[in-house]
């Protein structure tokens, strides 16, 4: 016995270098698939890196390459979930690049890259096996990035093509493309400066059979019929990757492991429920006069019962079957009323909207706010005008892998624990966070004017929620912009579309019956299959995103449901426009103002001051920011009205010396020395002037070492000849020694005058000579 207990941990380490090594020698053929996408080359490949992994796919579009990696334990989570982590990070050496933080690492994580990972989890989360609670991670390396070609899509392939290849349970593969259309042309997969003149950025995930697994998009304003017409090529390219990913697994002759455990509840504990709770729970969802809280509250205390109850009848029962058959019942009832008694738990028909109501201007010291009420989802959008200089500045690796440089325009979206009656931790910025702000935003950049002079932050907070937050946001977001003053060139609105399902018993994956909502409740979102939110103008769809949690949707549904979420949207912009219809046409009084001010290059030296003193002094004192738009222009933002008039007062007094229109060619003025140098003497023509070098040889005919040599001295005044200014770089040229030869002069003084004119050319810029 001991001598066996003694080889224990060896044969322990034995058996995991053995299973290594099984999964090491099935990996171990190097396979590559291409995949012809229009005019460019998708390429599949796999067996060469990262053999441990359960499953490892490299794609390459172009020069850009990603690999994905995908591991799964064999032993069960305690999670009640699905958990799978999908990580997406940037890698500086992919671009080329060293990165510049102080220890030249890649450090934290990037807003792109949390949305890359969102984008890759929302593709391939719906297709693992129900009841599948085995920790699963996904990681995505870049291994090259050519700048032409973006990366994300390319993980998504990846991602599919690792888990295909894998022996990891899941129902896929699955397919991603990006989709733009330049000049109403569609273009599969464009290069980065195709993106920059394309109208619509639609990135698509397609399973077998045409279905539909995830939508992410954004455009200009896109017509319903070209969305639509965008959507179904794309899928139809979709159906190209899968076949190639499917043709390497069966290359590979992959096999999928048996879960240890499936975890779903046990069909006897699930019938004693239904027999105990049915009747309870029907009329709980069925009582229209619950809100969001009663409704939890009321259903909460018949789990609580029933979970007593079933501790006694069923006292060996594991407690996920306890939860979860109570779960599994409640959910069922639930969305029976929906596909077999039309019936919503609020009352409402299957498209009809919550109550809407609006209000604007709430704050005065605000620049722009508004409060947007759907149902029990509230919303407080407010609006900041900044300078251009305080727009978002993306990181070198960044720019070099997505070509982002800054932006002007940001929405930053809070949830808050107190919304939904919780309490929580506050501070930083969670991925959900991150992904409903980036959706409304995403809203709202199209009808945002190009040429605002002021970078724009619109803060959304939730102080309520029962579900489509997010396309609150838009919403409240484009009221909150038209109460500012910003001329957006329409209004935006946004809805959620949820839908209730079906499945065919022969064919699990294909739907028998279902119901589209309209404006789904939180509840509905989380018992239902799909959150479909569209947001866009009256003419066409500035965003849209698709989340399912079932294999796939057909594209009739798909169609269907952009159909009924156009319709919500035009009811919800008509109640929208009696709040509001237009922006206002004068932004307030509190608001910033930018004016610009014309520096010649001559005095520029004497505005901006020794090594900047002058403007640093500037913004220290009046809390302007100053920057340059061109070689003589100048930009003044000034946060208030009041500020910028303090702004003009220290610009007239540090420029009060300008009287350069009173110099003339080729005249003689006396100067007063003001300091000796060994290179020459600093003078003055007039008492304020800011003095110029008068070098030595233009002091005298003789060849001088010193100014000494002459007998100058500070305070000694002598005549000097004025031959304007140096055209390189617009120093004053004075002379000295052309008046040694006796000639007949005339001299001209000079007295203090204040020469500098500041008047405001519009409302908005002052254009100001020195």
């Amino acid at each position: 016995m001991r001598t066996l207990l003694r080889l224990g941990r060896p044969l322990a380490r034995l058996h995991v270098r053995l299973c290594h090594q099984s999964v090491y020698s099935s990996h171990g053929t190097p396979r590559r698939v291409g995949v012809e996408l229009g005019d460019k080359k998708l390429q599949i490949s796999s067996g060469r890196y990262a053999r441990f992994a359960d499953g490892s796919a490299v794609v390459q579009l172009g020069e850009t390459s990603v690999m994905v990696t995908a591991v799964s334990k064999t032993k069960p989570s305690p999670s009640q979930f699905m958990p799978l982590v999908v990580d997406y990070r940037q890698k500086a050496a992919a671009a080329g690049r060293i990165p510049t933080n102080y220890l030249r690492r890649e450090l934290g994580i990037t807003d792109n890259e949390i949305l890359t990972s969102r984008l890759i989890d929302r593709s391939i989360r719906p297709l693992f096996p129900a009841g599948y609670f085995y920790d699963t991670q996904i990681l995505c390396n870049l291994l090259a990035v050519d700048g032409v070609n973006d990366p994300d899509v390319l993980a998504i392939n990846a991602a599919s093509a690792a888990l295909a290849l894998s022996d990891i349970p899941w129902n896929g593969p699955i397919g991603a493309v990006r989709v733009g259309m330049v000049d109403g042309e569609l273009l599969i997969n464009p290069t980065r400066a195709e993106m920059t003149s394309s109208s619509l950025n639609l990135i698509l995930a397609g399973a077998p059979s045409s279905q539909v697994v995830m939508i992410e998009a954004s455009g200009e304003n896109v017509l319903q019929q070209d969305f639509c017409h965008a959507v179904k090529v794309g899928v139809k390219h979709t159906q190209q990757i899968i076949q190639a990913i499917q043709q390497l697994a069966q290359e590979q002759k992959v096999t999928k492991r048996s879960p240890v455990k499936v975890f779903s509840a046990s069909a006897d504990v699930v019938e004693h429920v239904r027999k105990l709770a049915s009747e309870k729970i029907y009329a709980v969802f069925t009582d229209y006069t619950h809100d969001k809280i009663s409704r939890d509250d009321a259903i909460n205390k018949i789990r609580l019962e029933t979970e007593e109850d079933l501790k006694e009848t069923f006292p060996q029962a594991e407690p996920f079957d306890i939860i979860n058959s109570f779960n599994t019942v409640s959910k069922e009832i639930f969305r029976n009323l929906v596909l077999n008694e039309y019936r919503r738990c609020d009352g409402r028909e299957l498209t009809a909207l919550r109550n809407i109501s609006c209000d604007v201007d709430l704050f005065k010291p605000l620049h722009g706010s508004a409060l947007f009420q759907r149902g029990q989802t509230q919303v407080l959008c407010s609006v900041t005008f900044d300078s251009l200089e305080s727009s978002v500045k993306a990181d070198i690796i960044t720019t070099a892998l997505s070509g982002i440089k800054d932006k002007n325009f940001m929405l930053h979206y809070e949830f808050p624990p107190y919304a939904t009656n919780e309490i929580g931790k506050m501070g930083g910025i969670n991925r959900r966070e991150l992904g409903h702000g980036a959706l409304a935003e995403k809203a709202l950049r199209p009808v945002i004017p190009k040429d605002f002079p002021f970078t724009i932050r619109v803060t959304s907070e939730v102080l309520e929620s029962n579900g489509s937050s997010s396309m609150a946001s838009a919403c409240g977001g484009s009221l909150a912009l038209m109460d500012a003053g910003v001329p957006i060139s329409s209004a935006v609105a946004g809805v959620a579309v949820g839908l209730i399902s079906k499945p065919n018993p022969e064919k699990p994956a294909e739907i028998q019956d279902y119901r589209l909502l309209t404006d789904i409740l939180g509840i509905e979102d989380y018992l239902g299959d799909m959150d479909f939110k569209l947001a866009g103008t009256n003419k066409g769809i500035t965003a849209l995103q698709v989340d399912v949690k079932i294999p796939g949707l057909p594209l009739k549904l798909v169609m269907e449901a952009i159909q009924q979420a156009t319709v919500a949207k035009r009811e919800i912009l008509g109640i929208m426009n009696k709040c509001m219809a237009k922006p206002r046409e004068i932004r307030k009084d509190n608001g910033p103002v930018v004016e610009k001010v014309r520096v010649p290059v001559s005095r520029r030296a004497r505005f901006v001051g020794p090594g900047g003193y002058n403007l640093r002094r500037l913004q220290a004192q009046t809390g302007v920011t100053i920057s340059q738009l061109d070689e003589e222009t100048f930009s003044v933002f000034a946060p208030t009205p009041g500020a910028m008039n303090e702004a003009q007062e220290f610009i007239r007094d540090i420029c009060k010396d300008d009287q350069e229109q009173q110099l003339e060619f080729g005249a003689i003025y006396t100067a007063t020395i003001t300091e000796i140098r060994d290179i020459g003497v600093m003078v003055k023509l007039y008492p304020n002037m800011t003095a110029v070098l008068l070098h030595n040889s233009q002091l005298d005919h003789k060849r001088i070492k010193h100014p000494s040599a002459l007998g100058l001295e500070v305070g000694q005044q002598i005549q000097v000849k004025f031959f304007g200014r140096d055209p390189t770089d617009g120093r004053m040229r004075l002379s000295r020694k052309v008046l040694q030869s006796p000639v007949a002069t005339v001299v001209k003084t000079l007295s203090e005058k204040q020469s500098i004119s500041m008047g405001s050319s519009n409302s908005h810029t002052i254009d100001t000579d020195l």
